[in-house]
């Protein structure tokens, strides 16, 4: 019996994704757990595994299809020697092109209105709004809303174009092919202030852009980190408190740590020692480790610690599971496998999915300071600058030490000025002592 493959959710804030690549053709064999198909999703480019065994009957969606909502159909699974049915485990049939276009999904998920069939007219003014369809030698040129206006953002004639949706109708993964194939529509800024007057600022803003420029379109991952730091800044009533740590110890015991581990070159770096840090500073200032929610405060009974790391694309927080219990050595072999594979956008759901506190590391900038937004739901996050040699007063005399500013934003829902004051200067203790951590 032929069965549909949906485009599965693999993560929670997933709603839609694009169909970078099937791995499996039509007429392929398939068993459960192997990979058929790359997913980007707001996250990541994830690998999905077939849950069922036999033959793929139909794909559904193409490669390189942007905006492919959850639950889906994406292909057809049928039984050794059975043939496609006609009808049942296969998409809906797509209405005639006189009737009103199904809706199309924005960026967003929000639905865009069904407009009118297209006529016969002249091409578009290239202002982005029209409606209308275009004429061309061959006649009629067929076109959704949301693919007129991503090609007259772009500069492309659709006259030029094969569709390949529904009777030949040009759809949003034709203008993404014609774009370069891994590009990525515009935003949606137009059509938003067509529908609400509200956003009509952002549009006269856009189209005031008139010195030479090159649009560089975002990519699902940069649309949600950018949506999620604009919610969290906007959302989380932000505390910063900042200290100064003196890592001249820290940074002693790391060449000593260096040397005994030259043999098998397993080398720590002065990132692995804070996440260690600060993992064991959450378990002397538990408070810290937590999240805010209308019922109460969540206090983690694991020690999560998120680290931010920097990808073509915008950032990613691979987490580092119960570091409190872990030693350097194993904190650094993890670390180094999460940041490798978060670069090549292989990270898994549940490595980069929870965590209950946050370090952004950009010491090695040369950062002398900064303040970092907090990552939602977590209540904390650790900026860490760099390490620089700054003149001291000890003991009355006047001397030089490597000295680090970290300052930690907290969401004042959760923690107050007194309790994000103690968790800094339990961190500095950790840290100008560091043989604790071997303890």
């Amino acid at each position: 019996m032929a069965t549909n493959i949906l485009m599965p959710a693999l993560s929670p804030t997933m709603t839609e994704g694009t169909l970078s690549r099937w791995l499996k053709h039509e007429g392929d064999t398939v068993r459960a757990g192997d990979v058929i198909a790359e997913i980007e999703t707001d996250k990541a480019t994830m690998e999905v595994e077939a849950v069922d065994e036999g033959v793929i009957g139909k794909i559904l969606v193409p490669d390189g299809t942007a905006g492919v909502k959850v639950n889906e159909p994406i292909a057809v699974l049928v039984q050794d020697g059975e043939a496609m049915p006609s009808s049942g485990g296969t998409k809906p049939a797509a209405k005639p092109e006189a009737q009103a276009p199904k809706e199309e999904a924005g960026e967003t998920g929000e639905a865009i209105p069904p407009q009118p069939a297209p006529v016969q007219v002249g091409k578009p003014s290239g202002n982005g709004h029209d409606r209308e369809a275009e004429r061309h030698e061959g006649g009629r040129v067929f076109a959704s809303p949301l693919a007129r206006r991503m090609a007259s953002q772009a500069g492309i004639d659709l006259s030029g174009l094969t569709g390949s949706g529904p009777g030949g109708r040009i759809v949003r993964a034709d203008i993404t092919r014609a774009m370069g194939g891994e590009a990525r529509p515009a935003p949606r800024a137009a059509a938003d202030a067509v529908q609400q007057v509200a956003a009509a600022p952002a549009a006269a803003k856009a189209s005031a852009i008139t010195a030479p420029h090159r649009l560089v379109p975002h990519t699902n991952i940069r649309r949600v980190v950018a949506r999620r730091m604009q919610e969290a800044k906007r959302d989380v009533p932000h505390f910063y408190v900042s200290i100064d740590v003196c890592v001249d110890a820290l940074l002693s015991m790391r060449t000593q740590l260096d040397a005994m581990a030259a043999l098998d070159g397993a080398k720590v770096s002065v990132n692995d020692i804070l996440i260690k840090a600060a993992a064991i500073t959450l378990r002397r200032v538990p408070k810290v480790n937590a999240s805010w929610t209308e019922e109460g405060t969540v206090l983690y009974d694991d020690v999560d610690v998120s680290v931010a790391v920097s990808i073509p694309d915008g950032l990613i927080t691979p987490i580092v599971r119960h570091a409190d219990a872990k030693g350097l050595a194993a904190i650094s072999a993890e670390m180094k496998d999460l940041a490798a594979r978060a670069k090549d956008g292989k990270l898994k759901p549940h490595e980069f999915q929870g965590g209950g506190f946050s370090i952004s590391n950009m010491g090695m900038y040369g950062v002398s300071s900064f303040e970092a937004i907090i990552n939602p739901p977590q209540a904390a996050i650790l900026a860490v600058a760099a390490a620089e040699p700054r003149p001291v007063v000890r003991d009355g005399q006047l001397g030089v030490a490597t000295m680090m500013t970290c300052t930690l934003s907290v969401d004042h829902r959760v923690v107050d000025g007194a309790l994000g004051a103690e968790w800094l200067a339990a961190f500095k203790t950790v840290v100008e002592q560091p043989l604790t951590l071997m303890l």
